[in-house]
């Protein structure tokens, strides 16, 4: 066999690969006897057929079995004796497949860049600082009481707070366009739920109203076929509610798991939730703002076929979500590709200083992780057992424990700036946008598995 590369623009190598014809139709005629052993030709024993009918029999398929086969082997070689390191599949270029002649193709790759991380000490990290106070904590109590609220049929007109149940009609130029129907959809008047046109022409109205609102949609409007431009609706209004806010009693209390202790108990359990929510999402703003810095310090070129898988499982992710199983009609691959990009280009970072600092796995991080992970599960006990006895799923939890090592060993070198907030800034509440104690979840991992060259 005899190999040559040539480099390509960027990250592309061309690996030319040659093989003896002689290996080529040695191995052809041995399969082509194996084959003869079973197949039945007709006038012919199985076993008894020459050579020259065989091949006019098989020879074709045979033929095209071994070439496969000795393209993949010959190309894995290469690889290995160039000492290459793969980031995708192969394009494979052939030159000649003729019979009696050497087998030449080329195939095309991309290849891992090769980079040494940039100086941690150099990075620059703002931690958001926030606490939180009685202000924070009565509108969260408030909050929690909207979440219980009932709303109950008033005759009056709606004003802000209220809720319209309506059905409505739109059309542009007379004619109804996507989604511009509804039938007792709630709108909660004042809480921004809607375009400003439409809300403003609901105030007022009471049960059995009927309406044509005049409306435009905003130029940034997130439909681009409706966005800037005029609509009418004709809306009729099924019915007015009222919010009634329930009390801080001890059944209210009870409902969120304070069984004793009045108002003060409910108050407490109130904040500790508060303060666990706020201590994930500073970590998890704090590994961002660390992510983000790492990157801009490191330029790194990116191989193409990595950024084309990430944005093809992004689509597959997208697609899950929206409830589309045809994957004929997947959303497009712009809206990804940045974000695919940032993924990338981390995993490669994280993964090179990993293996260029020598950071492994703190087992007993792992443990932990594992038991936290089962505590969600009734029988959290054999759950963590599973965990541990699962060669693939203790691997992928290595890995989110060592994203969270490197984290820490980032944040020991680089110059950390405290940045002071507010809880609801923090937390990204205001603005109409409800207080509630949601779970914050961790953004997606970014599976540093699948970054990493075979041959590491």
């Amino acid at each position: 066999m005899q190999v040559s590369v040539e480099a390509g623009g960027g990250l592309e190598r061309r690996v030319r690969i040659q093989v003896g014809s002689a290996e080529i139709e040695s191995e052809i005629e041995k399969r082509l006897v194996n084959v003869g052993q079973k197949a039945r030709i007709k006038g012919f024993r199985p076993g008894k057929a020459p050579l020259k009918v065989l091949r006019q029999q098989y020879g074709t398929q045979v033929r095209q079995e071994v070439l496969s086969e000795v393209m993949q082997n010959s190309y894995n070689q290469a690889i290995s004796q160039e000492q290459l390191r793969p980031a995708g599949n192969a394009r494979i270029e052939p030159h000649n497949t003729e019979q009696g002649q050497d087998l030449d193709f080329t195939a095309v790759i991309e290849v891992y860049p090769e980079f040494e991380v940039a100086d941690a000490a150099k990075l620059k990290v703002e931690r958001p600082v926030a606490e939180i106070n009685d202000k924070d904590l009565d509108a969260m109590i408030e909050n929690l009481r909207k979440q219980r609220a009932e709303w109950r049929e008033v005759e009056r007109a709606g004003a802000d707070g209220d809720r319209l149940v309506v059905t409505f009609r739109g059309t542009i130029d007379d004619e109804v366009f996507d989604g511009g129907v509804g039938e007792d959809v709630p709108v909660v008047l004042g809480a921004g739920e809607t375009i400003p046109d439409f809300e403003q022409g609901l105030k007022g109205l009471k049960a059995g109203d009927e309406k044509v609102i005049d409306v435009r949609f905003p130029d940034d409007y997130p439909v681009a076929k409706v966005a800037g431009k005029d609509a009418k609706f004709e809306v009729s209004v099924a019915r007015a509610e009222e919010q009634f806010m329930p009390e801080l009693d001890d059944e209210f209390f009870k409902a969120f798991g304070v069984e004793e202790g009045g108002v003060d108990a409910f108050r407490a359990e109130v904040r500790a939730n508060m303060q666990r929510e706020l201590e994930r999402t500073v970590r998890m703003k704090l590994k961002q703002n660390v992510m983000e810095s790492l990157r801009e310090a490191n330029d790194v070129e990116l191989p193409q076929a990595l950024v084309d898988q990430e944005i093809h499982s992004m689509q597959h992710d997208a697609a899950k979500r929206m409830g589309i199983t045809d994957h004929s009609k997947l959303p497009p691959k712009e809206p990804f590709e940045e974000q695919a990009r940032m993924r990338v280009a981390l995993g490669l970072i994280i993964n090179q200083l990993i293996q260029q600092e020598k950071i492994e796995p703190d087992h007993e991080r792992v443990d932990a992780r594992i038991v936290e992970m089962s505590a969600e599960h009734e029988e959290s006990d054999k759950v963590a057992q599973y965990y541990r006895s699962n060669p693939q799923l203790k691997s992928q939890i290595e890995m989110m424990v060592l994203e969270d090592q490197v984290v820490d060993w980032l944040l020991d070198r680089a110059k950390v700036k405290d940045k002071k907030s507010s809880f609801a800034e923090l937390m990204n509440f205001g603005s109409g946008q409800a207080l509630s104690l949601i779970h914050i979840s961790e953004p997606t991992r970014l599976d540093l598995a699948s970054r990493m060259p075979s041959s590491a």
